[in-house]
C-alpha cells in the first residue's frame, strides 16, 4: 500500500510536468540547458530566504508561538519576493544570453524566441518548487506508519501531490505572462504575477483544511494557463488547429522563433 501511495503521489505531482519535458524540451539542448538554469535560479533564491529565515528564528524568541508563527508568514512572503526577483534577473540574463546566441547564429533569427524562454525557465523553476515542496513527503509515504492513525486527515499525502502539480505549472504559466509583461513593459501584469504567487503562497496556511487551500489554487492555476495562453499568442482559433493537429507550427516542439 504504501508503494501505490507513492508511486500514485508521485505521478501526480511530477507527471505533467516530465510528460511536457519529454515532448517538448528534451530533444532540444539548447532548451534543456535553459530548463536546467532556470532551476538553478529557483534554488538560489531559495538558499538565500532560508538563510534569513534560519537568522531570523535564531535571534527571535523561540518560546514565543505567536512570534515563531510571524517568522513563518515572514519566510513565505521573502520567498515569494525573492524567486519572482529572481525570475526577472535570469530573464534579464537571458535577453543578453539570446542577443549573444543571435551574433554567432549565422541564420537572421534568434535560435530561442523569448516566448519558448519564457516557457521552459518556468518550467524550470516548477520542477525545482516541486521538488522541495514534495520530496520529504514523498520519503514519509513509504512508512513505516500510516497517516490519520490518530485521527489526522488521510488525504495528506494526495492534496500534498496535487498541490505540488499545481504549483509546477503555476510556475510555468507565470514565468510565460512575467516574461511577456516584461517585454512589452506591463508593470501592472508582473504585479498580478507576484500577487497571485503570494495568494497561492498563503493558500497553504488554511492546510489541514486543504479544500480551503486547493480550491482557489486551481481556480488561480486555470485563469493564469488562460492568461498565459493568450500571452503567448495563442487564440481559441489555432487552439482547435492545434487539438486537431492541422497547426504543427503552433506546437513548441515545431515552434519557430518569431
Amino acid at each position: 500500500m504504501t508503494a501505490a501511495v507513492f508511486f500514485g503521489c508521485t505521478f501526480i505531482a511530477f507527471g505533467p510536468a516530465i510528460a511536457l519535458f519529454l515532448f517538448t524540451i528534451a530533444r532540444e539542448p539548447l532548451r534543456v540547458i535553459f530548463l536546467i538554469a532556470g532551476a538553478f535560479f529557483w534554488l538560489v533564491s531559495l538558499l538565500l530566504s532560508s538563510l534569513v529565515w534560519f537568522i531570523s528564528v535564531q535571534i527571535s524568541n523561540k518560546d514565543s508561538a505567536v512570534q515563531q508563527k510571524g517568522l513563518l508568514i515572514f519566510g513565505v512572503v521573502l520567498s515569494v519576493l525573492l524567486q519572482e526577483t529572481f525570475r526577472f534577473a535570469y530573464y534579464k540574463l537571458l535577453k543578453k544570453a539570446n542577443e549573444g546566441l543571435l551574433t554567432l547564429s549565422q541564420e537572421e533569427t534568434m535560435p530561442i524566441s523569448i516566448r519558448q524562454l519564457a516557457y521552459v525557465s518556468g518550467l524550470g523553476f516548477g520542477f525545482m518548487s516541486g521538488a522541495f515542496s514534495v520530496v520529504n513527503i514523498l520519503a514519509d509515504s513509504v512508512g513505516p506508519g500510516t497517516i490519520g492513525i490518530h485521527g489526522d486527515s488521510q488525504h495528506y499525502f494526495l492534496s500534498s501531490a496535487f498541490m505540488t502539480m499545481a504549483i509546477i505549472l503555476l510556475h510555468m504559466f507565470w514565468g510565460v505572462v512575467f516574461f511577456d509583461a516584461c517585454e512589452k513593459q506591463q508593470w501592472w501584469a508582473v504585479a498580478a504575477v507576484v500577487i497571485s504567487h503570494l495568494v497561492v503562497s498563503c493558500l497553504t496556511f488554511q492546510n489541514p483544511e486543504y479544500v480551503a487551500s486547493l480550491v482557489p489554487t486551481y481556480v488561480i492555476l486555470f485563469l493564469m494557463g488562460i492568461w498565459a495562453f493568450y500571452s503567448a499568442g495563442g487564440s481559441l482559433r489555432n487552439l482547435k488547429l492545434c487539438l486537431t493537429c492541422k497547426d504543427k507550427d503552433f506546437l513548441l516542439a515545431n515552434h519557430r522563433p518569431r
